[in-house]
């Protein structure tokens, strides 16, 4: 019914959508594993401790209310971590 055009067509147009969503997979797993080992490689070389806001000596001009809510939400998170 289609001829002999029409199965190339439908056939390229397959090849096409294998390779297109096949660059796509490679390029995702490749991004999920690079993500994971920087987080790996920063948590190594600077700990939470290093990382720690409340520590930090820089002035700045956040209200002490919202500096107290990001701390407790980071307490929260790292007591979930471990």
């Amino acid at each position: 019914m289609l001829g002999l055009s029409g199965e190339v067509l439908i056939e390229q147009g397959l090849d096409l959508m294998l390779y297109g969503m096949g660059t796509v997979f490679v390029f995702l797993t490749l991004l999920v594993i690079i993500t994971v080992l920087m987080s790996a490689i920063v948590q190594r070389w600077l700990p939470d401790d290093e990382m720690d806001v409340s520590s930090s000596k820089a002035e700045s001009n956040v209200d002490a209310r919202i500096v107290a809510i990001i701390e407790a939400a980071l307490a929260k998170h790292r007591s979930r971590r471990k």
